[in-house]
């Protein structure tokens, strides 16, 4: 059942976990207030440790990108997650969309939440995901800002159209981005092609296809494209009993939907494929990582139309 390489020894995709709260997700920003934070039940601890017994019970390994409040008010979490041998990076620390920053208000978060995950685990953090894959065409002084402050990767671009992120025209594979003088590893979240189109793989695609849907996926990159894929997901996602939030209808089909399958469906994955780190699988042939560069990006377009336009 494990995607070959051309070898036959199993090709190893990334396993990456956002590690937030179910109250900081984006869509509910407008109704959960920053301020109320702190008086919401948590669940990210139960949630997370039980993605952990999972990852042990099958080998795995996974990058862990952790929410710097998550840091600072359950330390314990973060240093669980290094002690199982997995990979810790950043997910911001208030988990604010990056193109609703400035780039100095983008610089002070980082720090603060490589601050607040290294003063908890103890371990160097020199990888990033934006929140809600906000690194877009009206934020790619991001890219920028992480070189500049010692980042080695970031995993916030989707190479897909979505109304809130994406950029359907990047590259769906990793590479490296120049800027100028700087350099930074850019692992985009993996999408299958059928025909022109992209079929993202993970987070609440995973929830919302079926499962065989995203094998498939996993398998056509892994096979027929010989490269891994980055599969996602976040603790709260296999929390179907998680309070609910009173949002509007899309907004609960999106968040909700799925919730109650998701952890069989993940062990059935974690089962089936081989799965790494992003510093293992990537960072190892960084330097064989062709480079792209993001100048002249129209990310309006539909991916259909544009293609890997990326120079």
């Amino acid at each position: 059942m494990t995607a070959p390489r051309s070898g036959g020894t199993p090709r190893r995709n990334v396993m990456t976990v956002d590690v937030e709260e179910y109250f900081h997700v984006s869509a509910f920003g407008h109704v959960v207030d920053r301020g109320r934070w702190d008086a919401m039940e948590s669940r990210v601890v139960r949630s997370t440790d039980r993605l952990l017994d999972m990852f042990a019970a099958h080998d795995v390994r996974a990058t862990f990108f952790v929410l710097g409040w998550v840091a600072t008010k359950h330390p314990a979490l973060i240093q669980r997650i290094a002690q199982g041998g997995h990979e810790i990076a950043s997910h911001s620390y208030w988990h604010r969309l990056v193109y609703d920053l400035t780039p100095e208000e983008f610089r002070a978060d980082l720090r603060q939440a490589r601050r607040a995950i290294q003063d908890a685990c103890g371990v160097e953090v020199v990888g990033f995901r934006a929140p809600s894959f906000s690194l877009t065409s009206r934020s790619l002084w991001a890219f920028d800002v992480l070189a500049e402050e010692g980042y080695r990767y970031d995993a916030s671009v989707f190479p897909i159209w979505h109304d809130r992120y994406g950029i359907p025209s990047a590259p769906r594979h990793a590479h490296v981005v120049a800027r100028g003088s700087r350099e930074l590893v850019e692992m985009p979240s993996s999408t299958a092609l059928v025909g022109r189109a992209r079929v993202p793989i993970g987070g609440g695609y995973f929830r919302w296809l079926p499962y065989a849907g995203t094998a498939w996926a996993i398998r056509r990159v892994n096979v027929a494209e010989g490269l891994p894929c980055a599969f996602y997901l976040h603790p709260w996602e296999i929390d179907p009993h998680q309070p609910r939030i009173d949002v509007d209808a899309p907004t609960r089909l999106r968040h909700y939907m799925g919730l109650q399958r998701t952890e069989a469906r993940l062990a059935r994955l974690l089962k089936e494929f081989h799965w790494g780190t992003v510093r293992d699988t990537l960072l190892i042939d960084a330097a064989t990582l062709p480079r792209r560069s993001y100048d002249g990006l129209d990310a309006a377009l539909p991916a259909a139309v544009a293609g890997d336009k990326c120079a």
